[in-house]
C-alpha cells in the first residue's frame, strides 16, 4: 500500500495562488494513478483533477479547467496542484488519493489510499 501526505494548503485571498503536495510512501508511487478531491462543509466530495501514472494524461473538473494544473515527480514521489485565480467557493479540504488503475476516475470510490487532507480557505 502507499501512503499519502499532503501539505500546502492555508488561507489567501480571492485571485490569489497556493500550490498543493501531495508525497506518498510505501509501494512505488509511479504505478499509482493520482487525484485530488476536496471536501467543502455539508457538501459532498468531488473530483477536482487527476494525472495517469507517466504523467501524459490528465483530466480536470469544469469548475477548475484553466485555473488548476496537476502535475507529479515520480522521483520525487509527489503529486502537485497548481491553483491559480482561486474564488471563495473554492475553499474546502482537498485530499489526494490513488487508484491503482489505468483510468482517470472522477469517482472517490474507485481510489484505494487517501491522504488525510489539506484545509484551503478562500476569503473574498
Amino acid at each position: 500500500q502507499v501512503q499519502l501526505v499532503e501539505s500546502g494548503g492555508g488561507l489567501v485571498q480571492a485571485g490569489g495562488s497556493l500550490r498543493l503536495s501531495c508525497s506518498g510512501s510505501g509501494r512505488t508511487f509511479s504505478i499509482y494513478t493520482m487525484g485530488w478531491f476536496r471536501q467543502a462543509p455539508g457538501k459532498e466530495r468531488d473530483f477536482v483533477a487527476a494525472i495517469s501514472m507517466s504523467g501524459g494524461r490528465l483530466s480536470y473538473a469544469d469548475s477548475v479547467k484553466g485555473r488548476f494544473t496537476i502535475s507529479r515527480d515520480n522521483a520525487k514521489n509527489t503529486v502537485y496542484l497548481q491553483m491559480n485565480s482561486l474564488k471563495p467557493e473554492d475553499t474546502a479540504v482537498y485530499y489526494c488519493a490513488a487508484d491503482g488503475s489505468i483510468l482517470l476516475s472522477y469517482s472517490g470510490a474507485d481510489y484505494d489510499y487517501w491522504g488525510q487532507g489539506t484545509q484551503v480557505t478562500v476569503s473574498s
